[in-house]
């Protein structure tokens, strides 16, 4: 519970700064929500909408990029690993019990109000939509940013993600 409670605590910082940064004014922001005091109030002065943001793909973008390069970092070796893996596929780390399965890449993402979105085709902020499995057991189901790691980071207490790049199809 205290993780998702992070998780989504970081999700709504950053969305803050995106839509004020890209906008300049205040938007909400969507994210399923678990616990406090209102359904909707992430935290005073901060109305969300219920249920899911909804991500679209521009078809500037769709078909564009076939790849992500994820680094894998083992903290109990201390090594790292980049690798490659196809977008809406599963990958399974050696020597584990951890699964990643990569959805969507947005090579520019942009979140406005219950909308999560490319800007364009370019590079500048990209970001991976992934879910981690343990086992049978989901534990992670969130965004890598490349440029900003530690903004709803992975967190596992053997292993790193990390988004390095999109491979361009």
């Amino acid at each position: 519970m205290i993780r998702k409670c992070f998780k989504l605590l970081a999700f709504v910082v950053f969305g803050i700064a995106l839509v004020a940064c890209s906008k300049g004014e205040d938007t909400p922001i969507t994210q399923q929500q678990g616990g406090g005091a209102s359904p909707h109030e992430a935290s005073p002065g901060i109305m969300m909408p219920a249920g899911e943001p909804q991500i679209v793909v521009p078809d500037s973008v769709k078909n564009k990029w076939k790849a992500v390069v994820i680094t894998i970092e083992d903290k109990t070796n201390n090594t790292t690993e980049d690798v490659t893996i196809p977008l809406n596929s599963t990958h399974e780390v050696k020597g584990s019990n951890l699964k990643i399965k990569v959805g969507d890449f947005l090579p520019d993402f942009k979140m406005d109000g219950v909308t999560i979105t490319s800007s364009s085709n370019e590079p500048n902020n990209p970001a991976v939509r992934i879910i981690v499995s343990e086992g049978d057991e989901e534990i992670f189901k969130g965004w890598l940013y490349s440029k900003f790691p530690a903004i709803h980071p992975f967190q596992h207490e053997k292993y790193g993600l990390l988004l390095k790049e999109g491979i361009k199809s």
